[in-house]
């Protein structure tokens, strides 16, 4: 439990009908009462709702309702006080330093979540689905954030974990009494087909990994190809809106333009670049650097080609610059007819301009990226810290699995045995660091 007491407001700054102030701590309670005019808020029982004033002195700063929760059941496990006051600038921020004066202090990025971890009110992968959640942007992330807040991920963990457990206490039973079991017996009719078993889950639990990750992160697009060929025609055409420039003149498009579209439950975060060309224009080669840049750090390229047009020794270039990169060709300008042949390689035939071909295009998208079918139902993994650990955790697994069928010493397979152990912790934050937790908590915003 901290001593101190922290205020910060949660949300977002800027004209709005109402702002949210928390306060949260030992002093809580006691210090919102010392600038609040109405029922003694010592008095009132917990989540219950008080209409008054915030005032100082003789002046009345807000009209606001107060919502008093007392420890432990409130979202840090701490007496907590949420200030419901008018939007805007300033009633929010002058009711802020009048805490602050009264002896709360401005939390830091998500330390009332971090309260809520330390306080042992939710594990780690909770804290963090609560920000999942205000960063979703698809019904998809937003129901994979809501599973793993209601546990289901810890309860995954603890399920692999429990199992674990019995193969290691096994295991420590025969150190300390020998006599007891038969190394033989233990190895081959309990330790081994146990480790199958774990791994066995394990791997169905990382097949569906790739899915999970895909709708929570998105996918990072680069929209590539030579000069006037079409991007920025595709990219408005997928947007259904007017966000890049389309003109005639080759080279329109300078610096790169960004941009996301919901495609059925996969967030693209799309990347219109510069035409790659040489060229002696200053500004014009920086974008096409920016372009370069861009395509070393995307997840899939989308190479535009002319399909009016036969095959340039430029399309050659692009097409053996992009060919390591998860791509997917572009015919655009089908309108125009069909002359670009590339024999094996796969095309998918779209007019931008008319918006024909689109459907294709992302039906196409999602069967490289989604090798298994989202179902709510299912418990996806899909934090990438999560799925490095599991990882680690099946590694060190299939290492004692080595151990146990090369009937090493049994002591040597149990070291492996609570390697994964420890990776498994680390995931629910059981066995964690505290750098781990500061950087996690450092994303998180302002009074959550």
């Amino acid at each position: 439990m901290y001593s101190d007491t922290i205020v910060a407001q949660a949300t977002a700054s800027g004209i709005a009908a109402l702002n949210l102030i928390r306060v949260s701590g030992t002093e809580a309670i006691s210090i919102v009462q010392s600038v609040f005019k109405g029922k003694n808020l010592t008095n009132v029982p917990s989540h219950s709702a008080t209409y008054g004033h915030i005032v100082e002195g003789e002046d009345t700063i807000d009209e606001v309702m107060v919502f008093v929760y007392r420890a432990p059941n409130s979202y840090t496990r701490e007496d907590l006080v949420e200030i419901t006051c008018h939007g805007g600038f300033l009633a929010s921020s002058e009711i802020i330093r009048l805490l602050i004066k009264q002896g709360a202090r401005p939390a830091d990025r998500g330390e009332f979540t971090n309260r809520a971890y330390i306080n042992g009110r939710i594990d780690l992968t909770e804290a963090e689905s609560i920000m999942d959640i205000v960063n979703a942007k698809t019904r998809e992330q937003l129901l994979i954030a809501q599973k793993t807040l209601q546990g289901d991920t810890r309860k995954l963990v603890e399920e692999l974990q429990k199992d674990l457990l019995f193969i290691i206490a096994q295991i420590e039973v025969n150190i300390d009494y020998p006599e007891y079991d038969d190394v033989e017996q233990l190895t081959g009719e309990i330790i081994i087909p146990r480790i199958e078993s774990l791994l066995e889950r394990i791997n169905s639990i990382l097949s569906k990994a790739n899915t999970g990750r895909i709708i929570r992160d998105g996918i990072k697009t680069v929209i590539v190809g030579k000069p006037n060929v079409g991007k920025s025609s595709l990219l408005n055409s997928l947007l259904k809106e007017e966000k890049a420039i389309v003109t005639e003149i080759s080279g329109t498009t300078r610096d790169l333009i960004e941009a996301e579209m919901n495609l059925d439950g996969i967030l693209l975060k799309l990347v219109d670049t510069a035409g790659i060309r040489e060229t002696t224009d200053t500004i014009e080669k920086i974008g096409i650097d920016r372009t370069k840049a861009a395509m070393e750090d995307a997840d899939l390229v989308l190479l535009v080609l002319d399909q009016s047009a036969e095959l340039t020794e430029h399309d050659k270039a692009l097409l053996d610059v992009t060919s390591d990169k998860t791509r997917i060709i572009v015919g655009n300008k089908t309108d125009l007819g069909k002359k670009l042949d590339l024999h094996t390689e796969k095309v998918i035939n779209i007019s931008a301009k008319n918006h024909i071909g689109i459907d294709s295009l992302a039906a196409e998208v999602k069967t490289l990226f989604l090798k298994s079918k989202f179902d709510s139902k299912d418990t996806l993994i899909a934090n990438v810290r999560h799925i490095a650990r599991l990882e680690q955790t099946k590694q060190c697994l299939a290492d004692s699995l080595e151990s146990a069928k090369a009937k090493l010493p049994i002591d040597m397979i149990e070291i492996d045995l609570r390697d994964a152990w420890s990776y498994l912790g680390e995931i629910t934050g059981e066995n964690s660091s505290d750098s781990l937790i500061n950087a996690l908590f450092a994303n998180f915003c302002l009074g959550k």
